[in-house]
């Protein structure tokens, strides 16, 4: 009896000593969905349950297999079957903690893979410990739709960190703060009032459109997105759309932008073509009540004044006009300073006359003699 004692004296004595809250490596020895086993150098083997590997539910075979490695913590040393206890979550939680804490005292910027999208916010997992952003923080901007977030990578910081609270979150949002206020600092150092840059249209307005200039939005207002007349920039300009444009005006850190390049200015060929005393042709652009706005070229309009439209009195120019008509006039004044015209329908016909009553007075002498 004392030669089977000291034989298992001696067995046990072969084995490491465990004890509950311990860290040990283990060796997968089989695996079913449920639960693995281990061989942890023990006289009895590793119990690792599925609940206790993972917050979610998976099948473990398709998760372990036998030869794997893996370190694990001690649960209890004996669950009354003589089975050691591990968790594999546990271990990596406190592991994550630490990873969390030190992130959070270093305002470290971390990368991790969406693992679920809620109602209220984001979930992220980082060495297994999950770390929640707000709906409100996962953007500098109102995001709609959170499900595009899916499975896709994002960085973040930790801005609260209460492990005892489960309270572990997230901000997306001051990283993108922090990088578009340095990438609109370096905009800034490198741009001018004059500069001709490339910008990607963000959102279009009734008023305009804002231009993502790479660190900062421009303004490109509808009174400078053509030389011409522009009515819906909706029907101009999409999001998205790359775009070539002046940097018309820089006041802090507003930019005001144009698409009315000075080499392309209408008014440089007006000057040469539409001199006073021109004969023009020109399409009805618009009419008010006083007159209405003839389009000799593209960003090129002149008035022809009610009083102006024909010999005959007219109350009002949509009395004898309509918008598109062709008209043909006299320019009467012409102003490239103002980029001003005057039309007159009505000097053009007196000019005609005369030139007719002159060739029928001709042709009255010929006759006589």
């Amino acid at each position: 009896m004392s030669e089977e004692q000291s034989f298992e004296e001696m067995l046990n004595q072969s084995f490491k000593t465990i004890r509950n809250g311990e860290v040990v490596e283990g060796t997968v020895i089989d695996v079913k969905p449920d639960q693995a086993y281990l061989n942890i150098g023990y006289k009895a083997d590793g119990v690792l349950t599925r609940e206790e590997y993972s917050n979610d539910a998976k099948d473990l075979t398709t998760v372990l297999n036998p030869g794997d490695k893996l370190e694990v913590k001690v649960l209890k040393v004996n669950d009354g079957d003589g089975q050691v206890v591990l968790t594999y979550k546990r271990l990596a939680a406190e592991k994550g903690n630490k990873r969390l804490e030190e992130a959070f005292n270093n305002k470290e910027i971390l990368t991790a893979k969406v693992s679920q999208v809620l109602k209220g916010g984001l979930t992220v997992l980082v060495e297994d410990t999950r770390v929640f952003i707000p709906a409100s923080l996962v953007s500098d901007v109102f995001e709609r739709d959170l499900g595009k977030y899916q499975d896709q990578e994002i960085e973040f910081v930790i801005s609260e960190f209460n492990p005892r609270r489960r309270r572990i979150i997230g901000d997306r949002r001051q990283v993108l703060t922090a990088r578009k206020a340095e990438a609109a600092k370096e905009l800034f150092a490198r741009i001018n009032k004059g500069d001709i840059v490339d910008g990607v249209v963000k959102n279009v307005t009734d008023f305009g459109a804002f231009v993502d200039l790479g660190g900062a939005d421009g303004l490109l207002h509808i009174s400078e997105m053509s030389w011409g007349r522009v009515e819906n920039p909706r029907k101009i300009f999409h999001n998205g759309d790359e775009l070539t444009v002046l940097i018309k005006d820089i006041k802090g850190e507003k930019i005001a932008l144009s698409l009315k390049f000075p080499d392309q200015n209408p008014w440089i060929e007006a000057s040469e073509n539409f001199g006073q005393g021109s004969i023009v042709t020109g399409r009805v652009a618009r009419m008010t009540d006083f007159g209405a706005f003839v389009e000799l070229l593209p960003g090129v309009d002149a008035l022809l004044h009610v009083s102006q439209i024909s010999r005959e009195h007219v109350d009002k120019p949509s009395d004898v006009l309509q918008i598109g008509q062709e008209i043909e006039a006299k320019v009467v004044d012409f102003n490239a300073d103002e980029h001003k015209i005057s039309l007159s329908i009505k000097a053009l016909e007196q000019e005609r006359q005369q030139t007719d009553d002159i060739v029928y007075s001709d042709e009255e002498e010929y006759d006589a003699e």
